[in-house]
C-alpha cells in the first residue's frame, strides 16, 4: 500500500499563483524551503558522519529530504481534509503558492537592475550575490546584465514553469517534492570535490524533473515573445541551434529561447567559488545586454508564466478525480 496524489482543483492552480504574484515570499512568513534548507544542513553533516560512501550517503539524503517533504506535506493536507475540508483546501493553496517564485523572481532581479541604473555598481554586485551562484564581486555592468538575464531565464523554468507542471501532475505534494529536489540540487548539487560525489544523486534527480519543464519553458517563451514585442522565430531558431551548449542538460532550452527572443547573446565567461569557467555563446549579439533586455526578460516571464498556468488549469479540469501512484 503507497501514497497516491490527485491533481489539484483548477482553482487551487489559480489563486495559488495569484498569492505569489501579490505576496511573493514575505521574510516575516515562515517558508517551507527554509525548514527543508536546514533539514538538508543537518543531515550534510550527519551523513558524511557515518560508514557510507559520498555517493550513497547522498542517495541516502536525497531520499530523506524527499520522503520527509512530501511526506509532512501529505500527511498535514490529509489531516487537515480529515478535519475541515475547507482548512485542507486553504492550506493546499498556501503551500501550493510557496512553490511558486514570479514576484520573488521579479524583486530580487530588480534590486540589481535599480543599482544598475543608478549607477551603483558595488550594490548590484551584492544584490546580484543573492540570486547567482558566480563571484559577483568582480563584475562589470555588461556583465551584470548578462547574469540578470541568464537567472531570470533560467529560473523561469525552475522557479515558476517546473512547479507549475508538478503542482498540475499531483497537486501540493508532487510540487513539494520537486522544491526539495531543487533546494537539493542549489544545496549540494555542485561539481566540486566537496559535492561531486554526494550531491550526485540530487543533481540527477533535479535534472529529470526539470526535463520536461525546461522544454515547456522554451516553448512557452518562442509562444510569449511577439507578445512582449521579441522575435518568435529567432527564439525558436536559437532554441534548436543553440539549447545543447549549456552545461546543464536543461538549462539551455530557456537560456537559447530568452537569448533568441531578446536578440542578445548569452553564455561567456565566468568565475564560481575563485574558479574560472567558460560557457559557450548562446545566442547572437544583435542588440546590448542592458536594461532593454533585462525588462523583455521580466515581459517574457511573466506572459510564459500566465500561459502555462492556463495550460494547467485546463489539464486539472481533466484530470480532476484522477490519482496518481506516488510512492
Amino acid at each position: 500500500m503507497g501514497w497516491a496524489v490527485t491533481p489539484p482543483d483548477p482553482l487551487i492552480i489559480f489563486l495559488a499563483l495569484l498569492l505569489d504574484l501579490i505576496i511573493g515570499d514575505p521574510h516575516w512568513l515562515p517558508h517551507p524551503v527554509v525548514a527543508i534548507g536546514r533539514l538538508i544542513h543537518v543531515l550534510d553533516r550527519g551523513l558524511r558522519c557515518t560508514w557510507l560512501n559520498e555517493r550513497l550517503a547522498g542517495i541516502l539524503l536525497l531520499l530523506l529530504v524527499v520522503v520527509c517533504s512530501a511526506g509532512t506535506t501529505w500527511l498535514l493536507l490529509e489531516l487537515l481534509n480529515t478535519l475541515l475540508p475547507l482548512a485542507g483546501w486553504i492550506a493546499a493553496v498556501l503551500i501550493s503558492s510557496t512553490c511558486l517564485a514570479a514576484r520573488s523572481l521579479h524583486k530580487e532581479s530588480a534590486r540589481v537592475a535599480t543599482a544598475l541604473l543608478a549607477g551603483n555598481l558595488p550594490l548590484a554586485r551584492r544584490y546580484l550575490s543573492f540570486i547567482v551562484g558566480r563571484d559577483t564581486d568582480q563584475l562589470e555592468e555588461a556583465e551584470i546584465w548578462r547574469a540578470v538575464v541568464e537567472t531570470v531565464a533560467e529560473n523561469t523554468s525552475d522557479g515558476i514553469i517546473a512547479p507549475l507542471f508538478w503542482l498540475t501532475v499531483g497537486g501540493p505534494v508532487t510540487a513539494m517534492t520537486y522544491k526539495a529536489v531543487s533546494t537539493l540540487d542549489s544545496m549540494v548539487g555542485y561539481r566540486n570535490q566537496r559535492y561531486l560525489q554526494f550531491g550526485w544523486a540530487s543533481a540527477r534527480m533535479d535534472d529529470l524533473l526539470n526535463y520536461i519543464p525546461a522544454r515547456l519553458t522554451a516553448l512557452l517563451l518562442a509562444v510569449a515573445a511577439p507578445m512582449a514585442g521579441c522575435s518568435a522565430s529567432e527564439a525558436v531558431r536559437i532554441t534548436v541551434r543553440d539549447r545543447l551548449k549549456h552545461p546543464s542538460p536543461n538549462s539551455g532550452h530557456p537560456e537559447a529561447a530568452a537569448a533568441g527572443a531578446l536578440g542578445v547573446q548569452l553564455g561567456g565567461a565566468a568565475c564560481y567559488r575563485g574558479v574560472s569557467s567558460w560557457k559557450e555563446y548562446i545566442g547572437d549579439q544583435l542588440q546590448p545586454l542592458d536594461e532593454r533586455a533585462y525588462y523583455g526578460m521580466i515581459k517574457l516571464m511573466y506572459i510564459s508564466t500566465v500561459l502555462m498556468a492556463v495550460a494547467c488549469m485546463v489539464a486539472a479540469f481533466f484530470l480532476r478525480g484522477s490519482r496518481v501512484p506516488f510512492i
